[in-house]
């Protein structure tokens, strides 16, 4: 396949996009002193099986992506123009210097600590608008879409229109770790709620955090306006068992099998 032809954002395709998180893979290069795997690599091979995007998260402490990937990853991205380049992070440490730098398709903006281990909430609304005001205005002044990491609170989500972002991305860690449980039904509709509040107020929805293959289908199914899921951790354990090709087929045919119900 031409991917300046044809690839995983063509506007006709009307479902929802997958977006694959590289930090693991980086993770892994970074416990030896080699370019082994090289993250641009597998992330060339994820886009190549038809992933629509790739996802990084550049932490301060460098942890997984590095930098230096960060440009490397946007030059790869020149050559899947269809594609989208997906730069998460918390825009009050690093990250708004690689949005300027690079200017992907979209930034997420996360409210992690340096610390954390991965991210475990969604902004709070009100509480922090007045210091994202600026820099959402900023990313969409260089043509970035923004998109906002927030908890499936409707009142809030309502807020992050009035802040001028494009999307929320839907934090899915409780719908995930309820799914298949008696409580899920109710969970889940939380989130159906949440993108609803979204959809009223012109924002599009995208989602992720422990989406795999076992809970991916139920949630677009439920929610089939979400225009894109972003999966790292799942996805790549995956990986080691089925290889990165097949897994990205395994994933977009839970997305293909929810489009059809």
């Amino acid at each position: 396949m031409n991917p300046s032809v044809t690839s995983g954002l063509d506007p006709h395709r009307g479902r929802t996009a997958l977006s694959v998180n590289v930090n693991k893979v980086a993770l892994l290069r970074n416990s030896r002193a080699l370019d082994v795997p090289n993250v641009a690599r597998l992330a060339a091979i994820a886009l190549e099986a038809g992933a629509d995007g790739i996802t990084i998260h550049p932490r301060p402490d460098e942890r997984h992506i590095r930098a230096s990937d960060v440009p490397a990853l946007a030059a790869l991205m020149k050559s899947w123009p269809q594609a989208e380049f997906n730069i998460e992070g918390n825009p009050f440490h690093n990250l708004m210097a690689h949005v300027e730098a690079t200017r992907p398709r979209q930034c997420t903006f996360v409210p992690d600590a340096a610390e954390q281990s991965t991210s475990d909430h969604g902004w709070r609304l009100p509480d922090d608008a007045a210091r994202l005001r600026p820099v959402i205005t900023r990313a969409r002044e260089l043509g970035v879409r923004v998109s906002l990491f927030m908890d499936p609170v409707p009142e809030a989500i309502a807020i992050a229109a009035e802040l001028g972002a494009d999307r929320v991305e839907l934090y899915t860690e409780r719908y995930a770790r309820t799914h298949g449980t008696p409580a899920g039904a109710d969970v889940l509709a939380g989130y159906v709620a949440a993108a609803e509040a979204a959809r009223r107020v012109g924002l599009g929805v995208n989602a992720g955090h422990d989406l795999n293959r076992t809970n991916l289908a139920d949630f677009v199914a439920a929610i089939p306006w979400t225009l894109e899921v972003s999966i790292g951790h799942a996805l790549i354990a995956d990986a080691l068992e089925l290889g990165l090709a097949e897994t990205v087929r395994a994933y977009q045919a839970c997305i293909v099998r929810a489009a059809h119900r």
